[in-house]
């Protein structure tokens, strides 16, 4: 199967440089009609211009594909939606979103200001939701929408000094995970990528090995499946260095324990049982682990062994 994105228009946020730049490059290479965002500027900011979305513009029309630059700041939502009409007014449809836009204001959380928190936090979460606002309406009105997060192993996992943006790239996956039970009736498919690449944000900290194993043309492959017909939903795929791996939220099955036995020390007693994984919930939504739990006390206090199992381990402890 040959994924081919012709007649289909698709936004690229921060896409001047770096992951942004090959995403739209590979989007066009397969016949998608890109809107290239970027805001311009240097890495911190201090001088910003209108040049890196108008090079790559100039880059995929010397390949022979279709593309248009826009400069809207994503955190002004005026702006993002001006964006956006823009794009439905040139080509009548918008069927792809990449939010990708975003900044580093490395810090240890001791030294971190809160204003550089809240410009990570405005433009990473912020401004995905500004632009998915945006294209929400016209994706629920013409049946189809792929929308792609950016999210991190800093988001996932943790990372030192970026408390700021861990918190961030978290917070998209919880964007994404509601907007994917909102959007699947409705022909939307919302995904995210963690990609470790060698951008303009990250090249004070790779070396030349690193930088060339992380390029980011390496992670796209990834990015345009997630926007592709057959995406898969709510999924959340780790790329770098030519290694994709799918990234999930587990929860253990875990135990019950009745309200005459429920105490911090009981849970201490049966933390080997409520921290397996060897047994694994079904938990999808919020709904779902309502019902899972509900389910369980209802077995549990119906079947009466678990019960009584806790109740002679606490006499015995006692």
């Amino acid at each position: 199967m040959t994924l081919d994105f012709t007649g289909q228009v698709a936004v690229v946020t921060g896409a001047g440089g770096g992951l942004g730049r090959a995403h739209a490059l590979a989007l066009a290479a397969r016949g998608a009609h890109v809107v290239v965002n970027d805001i311009g500027g240097s890495r911190d900011d201090a001088s910003p211009d209108n040049t890196p979305a108008a090079r790559v513009v100039a880059e995929i029309s010397a390949r022979g594909g279709s593309a248009v630059a826009d400069y809207a700041d994503v955190t002004d939502h005026t702006q993002v939606i001006a964006m956006i009409g823009r794009a439905l007014t040139a080509r009548d449809r918008i069927d792809i979103l990449i939010n990708n836009a975003g900044i580093l204001r490395d810090a240890s959380f001791r030294n971190a200001t809160l204003d550089d928190f809240r410009t990570v936090v405005d433009v990473h979460l912020m401004g995905a939701v500004n632009c998915t606002k945006a294209v929400w309406e016209h994706m629920i009105a013409q049946r189809y929408g792929r929308i792609l997060m950016t999210t991190s192993a800093s988001g996932i996992y943790g990372n030192f000094g970026q408390a700021n943006y861990g918190a961030a790239k978290s917070a998209l996956v919880g964007l994404m995970n509601v907007l994917a039970i909102e959007g699947e009736p409705k022909g939307i498919r919302v995904n995210a990528l963690a990609p470790l690449a060698a951008t303009r944000m990250t090249e004070s900290i790779l070396d030349s090995a690193a930088a060339e194993a992380l390029r980011p043309e390496a992670i796209s492959p990834g990015a345009l499946f997630l926007v592709s017909p057959d995406a898969p939903t709510k999924t959340v795929l780790g790329a770098g260095a030519g290694v994709f791996a799918v990234s999930e939220m587990r929860e253990a099955r875990g135990c019950f324990l009745p309200d005459d036995a429920s105490t911090p020390e009981d849970i201490a007693a049966h933390w080997p049982q409520i921290s397996d994984f060897s047994r694994l919930s079904s938990t999808d939504s919020t709904t779902a682990q309502i019902r899972n739990y509900v389910d369980m006390q209802k077995s549990e206090k119906h079947l009466g062994g678990e019960v009584s199992e806790i109740r002679l381990r606490i006499r015995d402890r006692d």
